[in-house]
């Protein structure tokens, strides 16, 4: 599909020629915006004609350009959608090399789910991925935005869907802001819901509400505050804590004894962002502490350079761990 046609000042190109009017649309983006994408991020100049493009820069960085547009109209000929985001992961892999841009866009790191097809958007999350499928519990650290919650939530959908687990149990400390639930208004279910609320954002993406509801009334999904996990064993349950860092030690343990036979677990938090008293230590630092060189347990630590949400909040994020570098520092001298 590309040829190197031509070296000259200094400049490479890439001739990319596509198959399909209407694939080739969608891949280059309304107005080219797609195009215009790749070209700002990589440097790059992209003069599209009829179904192709050339693909013109100094050195290799053409190269990497043209991959990358053909890894996307991959994706569009299996049916999958491409959006701004899914090129921008692109351009990250890019960045990194040709093993990243590869890996990115394999079939063995991508979940399936009724509802849309989820491939990793930097290595990181290509790690992630993996270790769900391999590992019976995975902790995930890591700051907001990096896709923590929402991948093990695909995972765990995925799992159903396969048959290697008979339900879905998500679960969340009750704690926010140092805020009480006996002051919020409302039954027990209205307290708790807006905790529970990103669960079930996830969920909807994936499956729908309609498909969401029908689960929870056949038990084949289960959302409730951690508080509630006390005295249970769950068997053949694929279990996700979030928002683990607001657990207590008292709780994490608790939690983690709740392991049945054909059960899998996710524990996944943000140690930066904890809401619980000064004098109440956080379970999830303690876990990741205690838990390091115990056998069958997974890590992965998410940093500000695997957030995936809007370019801001990457920002947001790296102007807070510095500031916060910056209070350590005075507090030393």
């Amino acid at each position: 599909m590309s040829d190197l046609i031509s070296t000259m000042d200094d400049k490479q190109s890439e001739v990319l020629e596509f198959s399909n009017n209407l694939l080739t649309a969608t891949l280059f983006g309304e107005g080219n915006r797609h195009l215009k994408q790749i070209e700002k991020s990589l440097g790059v100049t992209i003069h599209s004609r009829g179904n192709g493009v050339v693909v013109s820069a100094p050195g290799q960085q053409s190269l990497g350009a043209a991959q990358l547009l053909q890894q996307l109209y991959g994706l569009l000929e299996k049916g999958e959608s491409i959006d701004e985001a899914q090129v921008e992961a692109g351009i990250r892999g890019v960045l990194e090399g040709e093993e990243s841009l590869t890996e990115l866009f394999s079939d063995g790191v991508v979940l399936r789910t009724p509802r849309r097809t989820i491939h990793p958007r930097n290595p990181r999350q290509a790690d992630y991925i993996r270790t769900l499928s391999q590992t019976t519990l995975t902790i995930a650290t890591g700051p907001a935005g990096t896709g923590k919650t929402f991948l093990a939530v695909a995972a765990a959908v995925v799992a159903l869907m396969e048959g290697r687990v008979e339900r879905i149990v998500l679960t969340r400390p009750a704690v926010e802001a140092g805020e009480s639930l006996g002051f919020l208004p409302g039954d027990l279910h209205a307290k708790v819901d807006p905790y529970l609320r990103p669960l079930y954002d996830a969920l909807n993406a994936m499956l729908g509400n309609e498909k969401v509801e029908k689960m929870v009334v056949r038990g084949t999904l289960e959302i409730v505050p951690l508080a509630y996990m006390r005295g249970r064993t769950l068997e053949g349950a694929y279990i996700i804590l979030d928002e683990a860092q607001n657990a207590t030690t008292q709780q994490m343990k608790m939690f983690l004894t709740r392991l049945g036979d054909g059960a899998q677990v996710v524990v996944s938090g943000d140690i930066t962002q904890i809401d619980l008293p000064v004098n109440i230590p956080s379970g999830l630092v303690q876990a990741v502490a205690v838990l390091k060189k115990v056998k069958g347990i997974s890590f992965v630590h998410f940093s500000e350079k695997d957030v995936v949400r809007h370019p801001l909040v990457r920002r947001i994020v790296r102007a807070y761990e510095r500031a916060e570098k910056n209070r350590d520092r005075i507090k030393q001298s």
